[in-house]
């Protein structure tokens, strides 16, 4: 009787770990919430000018297009960080996963972005596309296409 007691207490101790894994799902089991997580980010580091962030989010071989523009991971680097533009404010609106398997995901939205340039103070709204793959270094983005929506 001890003996089947001892081993009924040893397979529910040893089977609760992963009992309790399986009923908490990780940032990273659901990338729904974790690539609307890192675009998130990516707004609020326009505003912070966080190269570190942006270093991490985007691919080595990043590519991004606005309108009729092609730019590469270097360039969107300057920008962010060193550009001439002020971003004072930043938020993402309608982002919609859309997930291709475990590893590949594109997400699309609204990117709205108030702040100062050259003209100016301004208010831009971006309709948005960015690829994202998960590797060995998690979710990066790998490419992006933004459409800047004309003014009324």
């Amino acid at each position: 009787m001890i003996r089947t007691v001892l081993c009924s207490v040893l397979i529910v101790s040893l089977s609760a770990p992963s009992l309790a894994a399986q009923k908490a799902p990780s940032a990273s089991a659901n990338p729904t919430a974790e690539l609307t997580r890192l675009e998130n980010q990516w707004a609020s580091g326009l505003v912070r000018r966080d190269r570190a962030l942006f270093e991490r989010l985007l691919a080595p071989r990043f590519v991004y297009t606005e309108n009729d523009k092609l730019s590469r991971r270097a360039d969107v680097l300057h920008d962010v960080a060193e550009g001439s533009d002020t971003t004072t404010a930043a938020h993402n609106e309608g982002m919609e996963v859309h997930q291709f398997g475990p590893t590949t995901a594109v997400v699309t939205g609204w990117l709205i972005v108030r702040g100062r340039g050259h003209g100016g103070p301004f208010l831009h709204r971006y309709r948005f596309t960015d690829t994202w793959v998960k590797g060995s270094a998690g979710w990066q983005i790998v490419a992006a296409q933004d459409y800047l929506m004309p003014r009324p």
